[in-house]
C-alpha cells in the first residue's frame, strides 16, 4: 500500500500537537503534548472527545497499570503520573533525580507491568549539542533504574508479541534497535532491528499482530510499515506534516489512526492548532484486536 494523508478520514482535530496515541478499551486515548491534556474518544459515535486528565507541562505516552489506572509521561517535570478514576493525578515514578533532560514516550510490558521509558539525553528545546539518552525501567511500584544508555533521542517503544523482544525508535539516529527482556525487566542483546531510509526519522510506532512496526517519520512526513531488516511494506504519505504518532485501533483492529501537527514549536501550535487525528484502513490488525 502506498498512498497519502488525503485518503485518510478526519476523527479529531483542533489539535496542537497530538501524542501518545493508544486504543485501549474501546477508544482512542491520546496527549495534546503542547497544552498537557489527555483525551479519549470513541470514534464510533459522534460525541467529541472527553478530557481524561491534564499534568503541568507537556504530556507524552500513555499506558495502563496492573490496577486499570492511567498512567501518563509529564515530560517536563520527569515524572510518570497516575490518573485516579476522579481524574485527579498523583506522581507514580519521579525521574526528575536521576535525569535532567526532559523524559519521552513511555511503553507498559503487559506481561510484567513494568514500564520503559525513554529520555531526550540533552536539551533539544535549547540548542544544545546533540548527546545520546537513556532508556529507564519502572517496577510496579515506582522504583526507577537505568535500562540502557547510548540511545540517540529513545522515542517510542513496542513489546513484540509472542516474544520478549522490545524495540525502540532512535529518531535521531534513523533506526529502529532492539532488545531481549530479562525475566528481572532488564535489558540484554542490543541490535539494530531495521535501519530505516534515508532522512526517516522515527518518532511514535505501534507494532501490528504480525510483528511489523507502523512507525512515524516527523521530519519527513511518512508513516511506514517496516519489517524486521528494514523492509518497507505500506508507506503513507503526509506532505508538509508532521507525522508524529500512530495506533491500530477500531472493532477488528484494522484501523490505523494517524496523529499530524503543522509544526513541532509550540509558538505556532498555539497560533494554528493545526493538529489532528486520522484514520485509515490497513490489511494487518493491531496485536490487541478487538481488545
Amino acid at each position: 500500500m502506498h498512498t497519502t494523508l488525503d485518503s485518510a478520514t478526519d476523527v479529531v482535530t483542533g489539535i496542537r500537537f497530538p501524542e501518545g496515541n493508544r486504543w485501549h478499551d474501546g477508544r482512542l486515548w491520546y496527549s495534546d503534548m503542547h497544552t498537557g491534556e489527555v483525551f479519549s474518544i470513541d470514534p464510533s459515535t459522534e460525541t467529541g472527545p472527553r478530557l481524561e486528565a491534564t499534568v503541568d507541562g507537556q504530556s507524552s505516552g500513555l499506558g495502563w497499570l496492573a490496577d486499570g489506572r492511567l498512567i501518563v509521561s509529564a515530560m517536563e517535570s520527569r515524572t510518570v503520573v497516575a490518573v485516579e478514576p476522579d481524574g485527579t493525578t498523583s506522581v507514580f515514578a519521579d525521574l526528575s533525580a536521576v535525569e535532567s533532560s526532559l523524559v519521552n514516550d513511555l511503553v507498559v510490558d503487559d506481561a510484567t507491568g513494568r514500564i520503559y521509558i525513554g529520555a531526550f539525553g540533552y536539551d533539544l528545546y535549547g540548542g544544545e549539542e546533540l548527546r545520546p539518552g537513556p532508556l529507564y525501567v519502572v517496577e510496579q511500584d515506582g522504583s526507577v533504574r537505568l535500562a540502557a544508555d547510548g540511545l540517540v533521542f529513545p522515542n517510542s517503544a513496542n513489546v513484540l508479541p509472542g516474544t520478549r523482544t522490545l524495540v525502540v525508535s532512535e529518531t535521531w539516529a534513523h533506526r529502529l534497535t532492539a532488545f531481549d527482556i530479562a525475566h528481572d525487566g532488564s535489558l540484554s542483546g542490543r541490535r539494530e532491528w531495521a535501519a530505516l531510509p534515508d532522512g526517516v526519522t522515527p518518532d511514535g510506532s505501534t507494532v501490528d499482530a504480525e510483528g511489523a512496526i507502523w512507525v512515524c517519520s516527523v521530519d519527513t512526513g511518512e508513516f511506514l510499515r517496516v519489517l524486521e531488516g528494514g523492509e518497507v511494506t505500506d508507506r503513507i504519505d503526509a506532505p508538509g506534516r508532521c507525522a508524529i504518532d500512530c495506533a491500530l485501533g477500531g472493532q477488528d483492529g484494522r484501523t490505523l489512526y494517524l496523529a499530524t501537527a503543522d509544526s513541532y514549536d509550540p509558538a505556532t501550535t498555539a497560533r494554528t492548532r493545526a493538529g489532528r487525528i486520522s484514520a485509515v484502513r490497513v490489511a494487518v490488525p493491531g496485536q490487541a484486536a478487538g481488545r
